[in-house]
């Protein structure tokens, strides 16, 4: 098979289970959640400045650093689990060269992962609209303010796809990969503000907030290029791992 058709045969693999409705199922929750949050939410002193003005709207819609964490797992699993089951063996017959067959995995992986932030957003968007609807105020965000919310979320979406993808192929296992995911996305980055504050602007969370437009530690061009730093570092140990193992 040439390239694309590997391809198309791992996405065929990720649409083929349940997997991809259970991860929109919890975009779905979410939404659900931000709608009642909105329309019933309140700050301290009872009033709703959380959703006042373009901003505050803007920073409640951006989905981007959710997209990272959900579509990461979402990676995780789908590779970690052709490892557990032992269907990445005909993934190898059907590709002997595995660099190409581990590229075409991650390629999917950051196509599915982006589907997944492309909804996400318009989920989160549509929820905050709805939730508006039971308030005094309206739908502040401009058109091009919602069109870079959702453009973040959809790159996070495949670079935290990507970057899962990486952490399975290396780790082999689910329960280590999605671990090993959260670490990387939730539990390391605090911690390592906490011991060198500089990092600040660099992890995960602050940069999908700067490429969605409600941050501004670095500029936007340095957080898109950290955001696939963070995808690509994982994803290159993980091709190299499986070039060098053998497979189970």
């Amino acid at each position: 098979m040439n390239y694309l058709s590997t391809v198309r045969a791992e996405l065929r693999k990720l649409t083929s289970t349940r997997m991809p409705v259970g991860f929109v199922i919890v975009l779905v929750v979410i939404g659900a959640a931000t709608a009642i949050a909105v329309a019933f939410g309140t700050d301290m002193d009872g009033s709703k400045t959380f959703i006042s003005t373009a901003e505050h709207q803007q920073s409640l819609m951006a989905f981007a650093a959710n997209a990272l964490v959900i579509a990461g797992l979402f990676g995780a699993i789908a590779v970690a689990r052709e490892y557990g089951h032992g269907t990445v063996v005909l993934t190898f017959l059907t590709t002997p060269r595995r660099p190409r067959a581990v590229l075409a995995q991650l390629a999917a992986a950051f196509v599915a992962g982006s589907m997944l932030g492309l909804v996400g957003a318009g989920v989160s968007a549509g929820s905050v609209a709805v939730g508006l609807t039971a308030t005094d105020y309206g739908f502040m965000v401009s058109t091009a303010d919602l069109l870079q919310v959702i453009a973040a979320s959809t790159l996070a979406g495949g670079a935290g796809a990507v970057l899962g993808a990486g952490i399975g192929a290396f780790v082999r296992n689910t329960g280590g990969a999605v671990t090993g995911t959260i670490l990387l996305l939730i539990i390391l980055p605090p911690l390592a503000v906490q011991m060198v504050s500089e990092t600040a602007s660099w992890v995960p969370n602050t940069l999908a907030d700067v490429v969605s437009g409600v941050d501004s530690a670095v500029g936007i061009g340095a957080a898109i290029t950290a955001i696939l730093l963070w995808a690509l570092v994982p994803a290159a140990i993980g091709l190299v791992s499986v070039t060098r193992r053998d497979v189970v």
